[in-house]
């Protein structure tokens, strides 16, 4: 899913980098504001296996790729799409300058695609689901967030004349429609751990509420 450089022209790419700092201007607000010391260990866990599972690529022809990408996760765990845009932006700047994963000009569309859309997605799906069921809620919300990611990218290839519509999505969408039943399952394990070993960071009974108010009960 990462776009290498040069499959997007320079006008295309100022799009998704005005789209990308804006996201990060109120990510850094909600860190600012939100994230505590103690959930800083919790945050950088998270960032190092997102780098680990987004290394595991499956080639996907026209020169993409499909992967997990752990937005959805991140979003739940810490009851905000912009935490996800702040872990992955950190992930997707490490893998574009040291790994060369994803290119330099082309990682505001990275970012718009993994950070926005993922996390945003799977927050305000999770949210809107989870009075139906939690753990569906995280399936859900999971497998829509790394699904939709997969279909803007093709989009984004096919708008800049470097991907075919219908192929393209067709494979994109083939692809991480099945990756995302494996992100899915990983989410719930992963959420349902981190709720059993350190239920003072992450609960999903007292998810959304603020910190001083879970401490308070």
């Amino acid at each position: 899913m990462h776009i290498p450089d040069g499959f997007i022209p320079f006008p295309q790419y100022l799009v998704y980098w005005l789209i990308a700092l804006v996201a990060l201007y109120f990510s850094m607000q909600w860190a600012g504001r939100d994230l505590k010391e103690r959930q800083i260990p919790l945050f950088a866990v998270l960032a190092a296996g997102i780098f680990a599972i987004q290394a595991m690529n499956i080639p996907i022809p026209w020169g993409t790729s499909g992967h997990m990408v752990g937005a959805a996760l991140v979003a739940i765990i810490f009851a905000s799409p912009y935490a996800a845009v702040l872990l992955l932006s950190i992930v997707l700047i490490l893998q574009g300058l040291i790994f060369g994963d994803g290119g330099i000009t082309a990682l505001g569309a990275n970012i718009f695609n993994m950070g926005v859309i993922g996390g945003f997605t799977g927050y305000y799906l999770f949210r809107a689901l989870r009075s139906a069921g939690e753990i569906p809620a995280v399936i859900v919300a999971s497998w829509a967030s790394i699904f939709l990611a997969a279909i803007a990218c093709a989009v984004e290839m096919w708008i800049a004349g470097t991907f075919p519509l219908v192929q393209g999505l067709w494979m994109m969408g083939l692809y991480h429609a099945v990756i995302g039943l494996i992100e899915a399952a990983i989410t719930v394990v992963v959420v349902l751990a981190i709720q059993s070993s350190r239920p003072d960071l992450f609960s999903l009974r007292d998810w959304g509420k603020k910190g001083a108010e879970v401490l308070s009960k």
